[in-house]
């Protein structure tokens, strides 16, 4: 299974609003690739910005892949890539 850059947003938009007790909404994501430092995401939210590194948004993937498609997965099963754009594969295992 492969989420897009979009359902990326979302996952993080989600879990940072179910954490902070605010709606999805007021959660803004700009996600990142770095070559020296991997993936990571900046998060504004409440007014403060705050950095997500790769094993955040692995947690922020886990949760909406519970909440969304009931789906049980684990940060092992998932990988982050990115083309054209950001992506996470799903691997079935």
């Amino acid at each position: 299974m492969i989420l897009n850059e979009q359902e990326l947003i979302n996952a993080i938009c989600l879990h940072i609003a179910e954490r902070k007790q605010i709606q999805p909404t007021q959660v803004q994501v700009q996600l990142m690739w770095d070559e020296e430092l991997g993936f990571s995401a900046e998060v504004t939210a409440e007014g403060r910005n705050q950095y997500l590194i790769e094993a955040n948004m692995k947690e922020a993937i886990e949760r909406y892949m519970l909440t969304q498609y009931d789906r049980r997965v684990f940060r092992s099963e998932i990988e982050l890539d990115v083309e054209d754009e950001m992506f996470a594969i799903i691997r079935e295992e």
